[in-house]
């Protein structure tokens, strides 16, 4: 027999032993690395399961900073406390560095990447809305922060944001779900291979003792991440109450601002009192001056036979007419008095004040008019458009120091989205006024539509001229643009959407009073005036115009004056009159008295809007006997008038 089989009967055993102990030692070489793929998916998932958590804690983090900055932004708009607007800015900047961090985190994740993206353009289109309602703030227009505050509140953007940040909490979650099914997928195929293991080492019994000790092993590590991941569920709820609590919060804040709205409007009210009251007692004393002191020389003239009595009284009219325009000023600013929009075409509006722009800015101004033959029209308050070209052609009269070339263009031009301040896209009206002037500095361009900011000297403005048309063109839908640069001049334009509909006639001047033909027999007028001097003022012109007027001080009693009456063709009233209004007043009695003419007559509209007046003509306190005949003519003029005989 050969030594080797000698050898293989005599160490068979230890052989096998060493076959059992390789194989034992493979066995739990696989064991251990199964162990070590069991720790690494583990390792993975609670990984994976803390950056999902931490994703959700910064996205929640996200819209709370954006409602805390949004809540800041309307306590700002409601007290005008400029540090409460700096937390706004604060607050928003944060939410930003937020957004950041965030897309930073997720960079290994294509579909939330590419959410975060749309995250940060929601962001920026809210953020855009905001600046605009703090803008109004820093310039102390608090009724217009507040209504762009309350227009953007469910505005596009805001609604964007809302969609993208619950997206950006879906993907999280759902990347949650399908990481804990994969991590659950992945431990059960590795309890599969340890228990084909542990079959093999119930076989090899050395093998089998160590799987014992190894399995063993694996289950009090896999109690350990089962341990992990109950800590997780609860830091996950913990953070949910935290949420809930925030949410909880922003409601609270919410109800506070809606309690902050009624004293809103009483804070309003005395802060415009305080900024107009300073800014026009010097002006308003002035006039008051003049048309006093002309009136007391026109007076003592006429007494005496003096030759300039005649001069003195047109002084006087001047001052008072300067007074009636800045009042005019003053409602259109303070948007108390309403716009009646028409369609304008734009070079004829400014053919027409051809002579009134003479007659206003001197011979010593040149003026020059361009059209470049568009014939587009505008839909726009005719009066409040005149109004601000006239103002902008006396500031470069004043900027050329009374010499110099004004120049006034018509032109029209299709503009880009936000191509001129926040105008949409579309065609445009432009109406410039330039002038050769001394130009404006960078610092007076960047406070030149502030309410009551002005160059000139005192007595000379109350700079109320660019913000009233600042307010009035935002107002119609446009855009102002201003090209200045020191000793280069000044062009201010005027951009004003482009109307598609039928122009309306351009306005005819005012006519000169001249008396009626001697067979003219006058109306029945009833005059409704709760103002004992203008009522007595209103009855003499009427008088002198040939009419046959009955007063009426209260609007309570105009059914019994008109009773009293043998025949009625025309009623004026006033508009804001204690008891009842006057459109109040027409809507009562307008049934009852079927073709009888109707005139509204006010120098303060109030809140009335002009549908209000029912279609019927306004005339405008203070007015000349001139204005007055020609306010009558129209109204009777209007439709199917005619003389009613009041029954008794």
């Amino acid at each position: 027999m050969s030594e080797a089989a000698s050898f293989f009967r005599t160490n068979w055993r230890t052989l096998a032993m060493g076959v059992v102990a390789i194989l034992g030692a493979l066995i739990i070489s696989a064991l251990l690395r199964t162990q070590n793929e069991a720790n690494r998916a583990r390792d993975d998932a609670i990984r994976w399961q803390s950056q999902t958590y931490e994703g959700m804690i910064r996205a929640h983090g996200i819209a709370s900073t954006v409602a805390s900055a949004e809540a800041a932004l309307g306590r700002y708009v409601i007290s005008g406390d400029r540090e409460l607007g700096r937390v706004f800015t604060d607050t928003w900047q944060q939410a930003g560095s937020q957004i950041t961090r965030m897309a930073a985190a997720t960079r290994g994740n294509a579909g939330q990447q590419a959410n975060v993206a749309e995250l940060r353009r929601a962001y920026a289109e809210r953020g855009k809305e905001l600046d605009e309602v703090a803008l109004y703030s820093n310039f102390k227009r608090n009724s217009s922060a507040l209504g762009r505050y309350y227009a953007v509140r469910e505005s596009p953007a805001r609604k964007s944001l809302d969609a993208v940040m619950a997206r950006v909490i879906a993907h999280e979650r759902a990347s949650l779900v399908r990481r804990t099914a994969a991590a659950a997928r992945t431990r059960a195929d590795l309890e599969q291979s340890s228990r084909v293991l542990i079959g093999f080492g119930v076989i090899i019994a050395l093998a089998a003792l160590a799987l014992g000790v190894v399995t063993v092993q694996a289950f009090r590590r896999s109690a350990a991440a089962d341990a992990e991941a109950e800590v997780e569920r609860e830091r996950s709820a913990e953070l949910e109450e935290a949420v809930a609590e925030a949410t909880a919060q922003l409601r609270e804040e919410a109800r506070e601002r809606e309690a902050a709205e009624a004293q809103l409007r009483q804070a309003q009210k005395m802060e415009a009192v305080g900024q107009l009251t300073g800014g026009i007692a010097h002006d308003f004393n002035n006039m008051l001056a003049v048309t006093l002191g002309g009136l007391e020389l026109a007076k003592r003239h006429l007494h005496i036979g003096g030759p300039d009595a005649q001069r003195h009284i047109e002084n006087a009219m001047e001052g008072a007419n300067r007074a009636a325009a800045l009042t005019r000023r003053l409602l259109a600013f303070s948007r108390s008095e309403p716009l009646l929009p028409e369609a304008v075409e734009g070079a004829s509006l400014i053919n027409g004040m051809s002579e009134l722009l003479d007659r206003t800015l001197g011979e010593t101004i040149v003026i020059e008019t361009r059209d470049a033959g568009l014939g587009w029209r505008v839909w726009v308050d005719r009066h409040a458009l005149e109004n601000a070209i006239l103002n902008l052609s006396v500031n470069a009269r004043d900027a050329m120091d009374g010499r110099g070339t004004l120049t006034i263009a018509a032109d029209g031009r299709t503009l880009r989205e936000r191509e001129i301040g926040e105008a949409p896209a579309g065609d445009y009206v432009i109406l410039s006024v330039s002038d050769s002037g001394m130009g404006m500095t960078p610092e007076v361009l960047e406070r030149v539509f502030e309410p009551f900011f002005t160059t000139k000297p005192v007595g000379k403005g109350t700079g109320l001229g660019l913000s009233q048309i600042f307010g009035f063109v935002r107002q119609s839908g446009g855009e102002i643009g201003i090209d200045t640069a020191p000793g280069k001049g000044t062009r201010v334009s005027l951009y004003l959407p482009r109307y598609e509909g039928a122009v309306s006639p351009v306005a005819a001047d005012p006519i000169a009073f001249e008396p009626r033909a001697e067979g003219h027999t006058g109306f029945d007028v009833l005059v409704v005036e709760d103002d004992s001097r203008v009522l007595s003022a209103a009855l003499d012109a009427l008088r002198e115009l040939g009419h046959r007027p009955v007063g009426c001080g209260d609007p309570m009693e105009a059914e019994k004056a008109i009773g009293s009456m043998a025949a009625l063709d025309l009623i004026i009233s006033d508009v804001m009159m204690p008891n009842r209004t006057g459109p109040e007043l027409i809507s009562e009695l307008k049934p009852r008295l079927p073709g009888v003419a109707v005139l509204f007559v006010t120098g303060f509209a109030g809140e009335a809007e002009a549908e209000q007046f029912g279609g019927y003509p306004v005339l405008r306190k203070p007015f000349t006997l001139a204005a007055l005949a020609r306010a009558v003519d129209v109204a009777m003029s209007g439709g199917n008038r005619g003389t009613i005989r009041p029954a008794k």
